[in-house]
C-alpha cells in the first residue's frame, strides 16, 4: 500500500518497470462496473491535490484495463434498437417506407427490433381493408403535380406484383411532394402534441402490409403497440378493434410482438379518465389470452407497460402492474426523454448532471422489479435526447450523440436488456433519417456501434491522474469509458477482440495508456468528429477524418479504421466520441458466444 501511494503522490505514470502486479494491487476501489467516469456514478470525489513534476503540464493521463475473464453483464443481441411513431400514416411517410435508401439504411442497424409505438397508439384504429384508388391511366406532363395519390396507389400496385422484399423507386418529384405534404403535417402534428390533443388515425390492411414489409425487408423484428384507450363502460380494455388487427396479421403469418398502449400514466390528461395500474394488469392478461387463441400468436411475446419517467405516481402504477401482470409480460418497459425540446441549447447536451439522470431512474424500475418479478429483462423504449419533437439543429445534430452514447453505454452497464431510439424516421428532429433520407449523426454513432459492439460487457480498471482543481470546483467525470467484446459479426475482427467507446466531453484532448491485458496491442481507432463549419450543430460527420455519407441508395460506405502502433498512448480529441478495437487480446470473456 505505501508503494501505491507513493506511486499516485508522484503525479508520474506507472514506468515501464513497475511490477507487473501493481495496476492489479491498485484496481480494487478504482474498478468500476462496465463503465468508467473520473468521479464516476459511485458518487463525485475530489481529484487527488498533487505537485505537478517539471515539464507536466497538468494534463490528465488515464491507466486502463480491463477484465477480460468473463463478462459483468449480457445484453440482447437486439440491444440498439429502433421506433417508427405512428404519425408516419398521418404525414404520408408509411407510403415511402419501401424506398431502397431507407431499406438500406435499416439493414445497417440490423438485428434489432422495430417498434412502430408513440404518442398516437392510443388513437390508431384498425380497418381491414386494402383501400386502393383507381388509376387514372397513364402519367401526361404534369401527372405527379396533379395525382399525387394516384401516384402512391401506382406504386402499391408496382409492389404488389414483387415476390418476397418488395422495393420502390420513387420518382424525385413525387419525394418533393411528399416533402412539401409532410412539412405542413408537421405544423398539425406538433399543435396536437403541445396541446395534448390527438385526433384518431387509420391503420389500412395496406398500410400494416407496408410496414410489415419494411421491417422484414431490413432484417427487423415488428414490435406493435395496440390502442389501449378503446375502453368498455366499466373502463376494462375493449379488444374488438385489436382482434382484427391480430387475425389479419395472423392471416398473413406475420411475425409481430405486441405491447398494450403508450404512457398509461398520462391517460388522465388525454381522456379525463386514468387507468391505474392494476385496470392495466388486468388489461395486459386479457391481451395474453387473445394471443393464446390465436395460433400464431400462441407464443408471441408481450412487453410493457411502457409507462414515462419514474416519478411517484408512476411508481404506483407500475407497482399495481406487476402484481397483477409481472409474470404476463416478457420485458418491463418504459420510456426517457432528456430535454424539453422547445428550450434546450446546445450546452445542454454537454452537462453531465443531465447524462447521470437516467441512473437514478434505472435504480427506482430495478427496486420495484426487485420485489415482484427478480431476474425480469428491463427495457428503455422510446429514448430520445429532447421531447417535444426536438430541436432543428439540435437533436439532430453532432452534440446530441453525446447523450446517445451515453445511453448505450450506462444501459448496457447497468443490464438494460434493450433500448429502443425514437426515431428511425420522424416528423420531428430526433429521428436518425431526415426526410431526404440522408443519416444524421446519431445515425452513424448508432452504425459505428452495430459493427463494433457485441453483447457482452466488460469491467474496466482504471488509475487517473487530474490537475489539482481550483477553489470550490469539482472535477466532474466528463470522460466516460465503455467496454465489450468486439462484435461476433465484424469479421474484420478474431474473436477475443476487446472494444471501447470513449465520450470526451472536456475542452481539452484527454491521454489514455493501455496497461495490464490491453498493453503494446496494435489498436483500431474510429474517431467520429463534426465534419463542417457547423462544428457541435453539424449535421455531418466524419470518421478519422473523412466525411461519411452513402455511395447510392443500396450501399453503406466502408468503415474505415485508423491503425495505431502496439503501445501508442491514445489521445482522445476534446468534445469528441470514439471506438477503439484492441485487437488480438485473446479475452477470455469473448472467445465464446
Amino acid at each position: 500500500s505505501e508503494l501505491i501511494r507513493g506511486f499516485l503522490l508522484s503525479g508520474m505514470p506507472c514506468p515501464s518497470s513497475c511490477p507487473p502486479g501493481l495496476l492489479a494491487l491498485m484496481a480494487p476501489g478504482l474498478a468500476l462496473m462496465a463503465t468508467f467516469s473520473l468521479s464516476s456514478q459511485a458518487g463525485d470525489r475530489r481529484a487527488l491535490p498533487v505537485e505537478k513534476p517539471p515539464g507536466v503540464k497538468g494534463r490528465t493521463l488515464i491507466l486502463l484495463d480491463v477484465n477480460t475473464k468473463s463478462p459483468v453483464r449480457i445484453i440482447s443481441e437486439n440491444f440498439l434498437s429502433l421506433q417508427l411513431d405512428p404519425s408516419i400514416i398521418h404525414d404520408g411517410w408509411l407510403d415511402f417506407l419501401s424506398s431502397r435508401r431507407l431499406v438500406t439504411l435499416a439493414r445497417g442497424l440490423a438485428p434489432a427490433f422495430l417498434r412502430f409505438a408513440g404518442k398516437r397508439t392510443d388513437f390508431l384504429q384498425f380497418h381491414n381493408v386494402k383501400n386502393p384508388a383507381k388509376s387514372r391511366g397513364g402519367p401526361g406532363p404534369d401527372y405527379y403535380l396533379k395525382n399525387y395519390e394516384d401516384d402512391i396507389v401506382r406504386s402499391d400496385i408496382a409492389l404488389d406484383k414483387q415476390k418476397g422484399c418488395k422495393i420502390a423507386q420513387h420518382p424525385d418529384i413525387m419525394l418533393e411532394l411528399q416533402r412539401e405534404k409532410a412539412a405542413q403535417m408537421h405544423l398539425v402534428l406538433l399543435k396536437e402534441q403541445f396541446s395534448n390533443t390527438y385526433s384518431n388515425l387509420t391503420l389500412t390492411a395496406r398500410s400494416l402490409d407496408k410496414l410489415y414489409n419494411f421491417a422484414d425487408c431490413s432484417g427487423l423484428h415488428l414490435i406493435f403497440a395496440l390502442n389501449a384507450l378503446r375502453r368498455n363502460p366499466n373502463n376494462s380494455w375493449n379488444s374488438s378493434n385489436a382482434l382484427s388487427l391480430l387475425k389479419y396479421s395472423a392471416s398473413k403469418k406475420y411475425n409481430i410482438s405486441w405491447e398494450l398502449g403508450n404512457e398509461p400514466n398520462n391517460y388522465g390528461t388525454l381522456i379525463g379518465r386514468s387507468v391505474n395500474g392494476s385496470q392495466l394488469g388486468k388489461d395486459y392478461v386479457q391481451l395474453r389470452s387473445l394471443l393464446q387463441l390465436i395460433r400464431t400468436y400462441s407464443r408471441a411475446n408481450l412487453y410493457g407497460p411502457n409507462i414515462g419517467r419514474p416519478r411517484k405516481n408512476v411508481i404506483s402504477l407500475l407497482e399495481g402492474f406487476m402484481k397483477v401482470a409481472g409474470s404476463t409480460v416478457d420485458a418491463v418497459t418504459w420510456q426517457h426523454y432528456y430535454i424539453d425540446g422547445r428550450v434546450a441549447k446546445v450546452t445542454d447536451f454537454l452537462k453531465t448532471r443531465l447524462l447521470d439522470t437516467l441512473s437514478d431512474q434505472i435504480r427506482k424500475i430495478q427496486k420495484v422489479l426487485n420485489t415482484y418479478t427478480p431476474g425480469k429483462k428491463i427495457w428503455l423504449e422510446g429514448v430520445g435526447a429532447t421531447s417535444s419533437g426536438g430541436m432543428n439543429n439540435l437533436s439532430d445534430s453532432y452534440a446530441a450523440g453525446f447523450l446517445w452514447l451515453n445511453t448505450l453505454g450506462l444501459l448496457a452497464s447497468r443490464g438494460i436488456d434493450v433500448v429502443v431510439r425514437h426515431s428511425f424516421l420522424d416528423h420531428g428532429h430526433n429521428h436518425l433519417v431526415d426526410h431526404n433520407f440522408n443519416p444524421l449523426p446519431d445515425y452513424w454513432l448508432s452504425l459505428l456501434y452495430k459493427r463494433l459492439i457485441g453483447p457482452k460487457v466488460l469491467a474496466i480498471h482504471v488509475a487517473g491522474l487530474q490537475r489539482k482543481p481550483r477553489p470550490g470546483r469539482v472535477i466532474r467525470d466528463k470522460l466516460r469509458i465503455y467496454a465489450h467484446c468486439t462484435s461476433y459479426h465484424n469479421h474484420n475482427y478474431v474473436r477475443g477482440s476487446i472494444t471501447l467507446y470513449i465520450i470526451n466531453l472536456h475542452r481539452s484532448r484527454k491521454k489514455i495508456k493501455l496497461a495490464g491485458t490491453l498493453r503494446d496491442k496494435i489498436v483500431h481507432q474510429y474517431l467520429l468528429q463534426p465534419y463542417g463549419k457547423d462544428g457541435l450543430h453539424s449535421k455531418s460527420v466524419q470518421l478519422n477524418g473523412q466525411p461519411l455519407a452513402m455511395v447510392d441508395d443500396g450501399t453503406l460506405p466502408e468503415l474505415k479504421p485508423r491503425p495505431l502502433r502496439a503501445g501508442r498512448t491514445l489521445v482522445i480529441p476534446p468534445l469528441t466520441m470514439s471506438f477503439y478495437v484492441v485487437k488480438n487480446v485473446n479475452a477470455l470473456a469473448c472467445r465464446y458466444r
